[in-house]
């Protein structure tokens, strides 16, 4: 369905998109992940020439797209784009914004346009806000209505431009669930995401950008649990981990907090999980004597569904678990009885304490 080759995109001396070569079919759902600033969006807006590329080609169901002869509108229709900023009509209501390409663009009835876009607005669980404004309806809810927007003009192709970084956590789920329903209605998806669990479970293949390019391509499996490429290695590896290093008592501890529950929750645990983490990592640190020197991680453990805390910190050996050792063993009490497991060594001049908190 989508034939790139060669593609390169130049921002004056900045090279963004480098000799980008890939083949896409019909009813394939492609995640493409890496780090910030690696050309993920910019490839997205190539394919549908929100952005000219500097060269290369690019073909839609075998029609040059940057063909001088080529009708760009007409081939853009097949190919519907849902922005990380919804990019709705504000003064529209949300059915207006609905109807309007298939008025203006496609020539549809009004009759016909209301009825399509009122079945969309029900796929997407929005049917009671209708005649809202934009401005009414929550982040979540203004995503979900760009989604059945594209899904107006009857696309072959969605682009996914990170949907889901502009929105509140808790409004994360709703959007993707209306993603997971059109993957399994068999919508060709391009998705660039931070998402890495949705990202693996819903994908036919992953894309690793670096460099510019396309660094290491295939299965959700594979990119995830067997990378090829030492590029690919390190941003997985740095994506199912959250590392902390404490020098002082001043450090913000409601962020760290924070982040932990926003790493649990893109790992698929519930808010419950999250917050048991959260509070138990406060409950660690508690029991530090010193603060000068604490190096704190956090990993989840798909192989027995657990979080892994690791707490490693400087000071003479000193089992925290052992009875006696502390006047107040409220913390103990609470850390023994929402883990899975409670181990402490003394390593390399450090107590280590390694935690596992039930994924359930």
């Amino acid at each position: 369905m989508i034939t790139v080759r060669n593609l390169s995109k130049h921002f004056g001396e900045l090279v963004v998109l480098k000799d980008v070569s890939v083949d896409i079919e019909k009813g394939e759902i492609i995640s493409v992940i890496g780090p910030s600033g690696t050309g993920k969006s910019t490839f997205l807006r190539c394919l549908n020439l929100l952005e000219t590329p500097t060269g290369g080609q690019i073909f839609i169901d075998g029609v040059p797209l940057l063909d001088k002869t080529t009708n760009v509108p007409k081939l853009r229709q097949k190919m519907g784009m849902v922005f990380q900023s919804f990019n709705l009509f504000s003064h529209l209501t949300v059915l207006e914004n609905l109807t309007l390409g298939p008025l203006k663009l496609q020539g549809k009835s009004k009759e016909e346009a209301n009825t399509k876009a009122k079945a969309l607005l029900k796929l997407v669980g929005l049917a009671e806000k209708a005649h809202s404004f934009p401005d009414e309806l929550s982040g979540g809810q203004k995503q979900r209505v760009a989604i059945a927007r594209c899904m107006a003009m009857e696309p072959e192709i969605l682009l996914f431009d990170e949907p889901t970084s502009a929105l509140d956590p808790t409004m994360v789920s709703e959007v993707l669930a209306v993603i997971r329903r059109l993957a399994r209605e068999g919508m060709t998806m391009i998705i660039v995401t931070h998402e890495m669990e949705f990202a693996r479970n819903i994908s036919s293949r992953v894309f690793y950008m670096d460099e510019g390019l396309i660094y290491e391509e295939g299965t959700p499996k594979q990119i995830f649990e067997n990378p090829q490429k030492e590029k690919t290695k390190a941003f997985i590896n740095r994506i199912r981990s959250l590392r902390y290093h404490i020098t002082n008592e001043n450090f913000d501890l409601y962020a760290m907090q924070a982040e932990m529950e926003s790493f649990c929750e893109k790992h698929g645990l519930t808010k419950r999980v999250a917050g048991f983490v959260a509070l138990i990592g406060e409950e660690v640190l508690g029991l530090q004597k010193s603060y000068t020197d604490i190096n704190l991680s956090l990993s989840y453990s798909e192989k027995d569904g657990t979080v892994e805390i690791l707490c490693e910190s400087a000071g003479a050996p000193e089992n925290p678990f052992d009875e006696g050792v502390l006047d107040d063993d409220i913390g103990i009490k609470l850390i023994k009885g929402r883990c899975k497991s409670v181990d402490y060594e003394y390593k390399n001049g450090k107590n280590v304490l390694l935690l596992k908190v039930k994924g359930e």
